[in-house]
């Protein structure tokens, strides 16, 4: 991670950080390695939980909030998904509506920065 993307991680406003949501199945799904070695990972919600926008920000996106919103889908959840070299250990958390940072409970790892996940 570089030092510009674990300053903004580690000064995110944890004013508003709150324990969310009620679910407890992994949503977040990856791909096996393609023939150029990357694999999609797809960060999904269910779709009313929490309420409002939400994005999944992380060192894959320079943790930009605007980078990957996640979108309704008809099967009832909202997602968003990433590209990343297979192998890679991606370091994320939600921000929803009104500057609400939660971390998935579901997420391998957390260490109360955010969630982990190796891919």
């Amino acid at each position: 991670m570089s030092d510009q993307a674990h300053r903004i991680r580690d000064n995110q406003p944890q004013i508003k950080v709150v324990e969310c949501p009620e679910w407890r199945e992994q949503l977040i799904k990856t791909t096996k390695p393609g023939p150029n070695g990357t694999v999609r990972v797809t960060f999904a919600l269910p779709v009313d939980e929490p309420r409002g926008a939400v994005s999944v920000v992380g060192d894959f996106n320079d943790w930009n909030p605007f980078a990957h919103p996640l979108r309704r889908r008809a099967n009832g959840t909202r997602s968003a998904a990433v590209t990343v070299q297979a192998g890679s250990m991606l370091y994320f958390r939600y921000l929803a509506e009104g500057g609400v940072w939660f971390d998935d409970e579901t997420a391998p790892a957390r260490d109360g920065h955010g969630a982990s996940i190796a891919v």
